[in-house]
């Protein structure tokens, strides 16, 4: 499955994974599920993890995850999101989708590493926007 994701209760934190060639019917079915599981806390935290994607979504796929993003968040209340982007071109889409869902997050930022991206989330003072060494 190219979208996986499973719950930290501990963390409040969920934890999704891109992998392979991921299509935009499979992210927008992740929010669906997302909806659905009531193991969801309010306002938990994101981590969105890019590294084993092989696909490039391009700007209207960009939009169009973003935009369910957005209808998602009407059911369930997003905290932080980090991204973990590491290549170029994946930190520009990361990049790309922090700015199209910039209200529906309290925070984001783009990383290269999952380590980089846990730390950040754990750091409830951590300001938004430096760009990572890829």
């Amino acid at each position: 499955m190219p979208v996986t994701y499973r719950i930290d209760l501990e963390r409040r934190r969920i934890m999704t994974r891109c992998t392979g060639d991921t299509s935009l019917s499979e992210v927008l079915a992740h929010f669906d599920e997302l909806e659905r599981d009531p193991a969801v806390s309010p306002g938990a935290d994101v981590r969105l993890d890019l590294t084993r994607i092989t696909s490039l979504p391009n700007v209207g796929q960009i939009r169009s995850a973003a935009d369910r993003a957005g209808s998602a968040a009407r059911t369930v209340t997003f905290g932080a999101i980090a991204i973990v982007a590491n290549t170029e071109d994946l930190f520009g889409v990361a990049r790309l989708f922090e700015m199209f869902t910039k209200r529906i997050f309290t925070r984001s930022r783009v990383f290269a590493t999952l380590e980089e991206a846990d730390a950040w989330l754990e750091s409830p003072d951590a300001a938004p926007g430096r760009r990572p060494a890829l």
